[in-house]
């Protein structure tokens, strides 16, 4: 039976790419979060949820839809949400069409509260990025798009995030 994709052991420099994917993921997102509690005292996923929120049509998504964009789960998307409810940064309406479907909408104050960690955001990805020349995050774009895209199909039982 001929190796395929799906059925092989990675080789070296897979296992290389991945890990120093997995580390520089890491360091990044440790560095924005720090940036982001100690100047805006907000965590790099409430900072996520309110960018979501903010490009939405309307700027509200269901649930679902913004668990989906931000990358947590179900749950983790609703404690979060019902942390930034608590601080005025967000609230959840009924959808109209449905009666149990449930929509988070950012707050004027969630608003002014993701401009300012924009700031915080945006300088700290130029200031992490910076070593990378202009053709290699060329590069890193193409092959992360292609990743995420999904060049190989997620295995049975697995759903796809966007």
């Amino acid at each position: 039976m001929a190796e395929t994709a799906l059925h092989r052991l990675p080789t070296r420099t897979e296992l290389l790419a991945y890990r120093s994917f997995l580390r520089a993921h890491a360091r990044v997102t440790r560095c924005l979060e720090s940036d982001l509690i100690a100047e805006q005292r907000l965590t790099l996923a409430a900072y996520d949820v309110l960018e979501a929120l903010a490009e939405a049509p309307g700027q509200r998504l269901r649930m679902t839809e913004l668990a989906d964009v931000v990358l947590l789960s179900r749950s983790g998307v609703t404690r979060l949400v019902d942390r930034l409810e608590r601080l005025g940064l967000v609230r959840r309406v009924r959808v109209d069409s449905d009666g149990r479907g449930v929509q988070a909408v950012i707050t004027e104050r969630g608003e002014s509260r993701r401009r300012m960690a924009a700031a915080t955001h945006r300088n700290g990805i130029a200031r992490y990025f910076v070593a990378a020349a202009n053709g290699e995050l060329e590069a890193l774009i193409r092959t992360c798009e292609r990743l995420a895209d999904g060049g190989v199909p997620s295995p049975p039982g697995h759903r796809a995030q966007a």
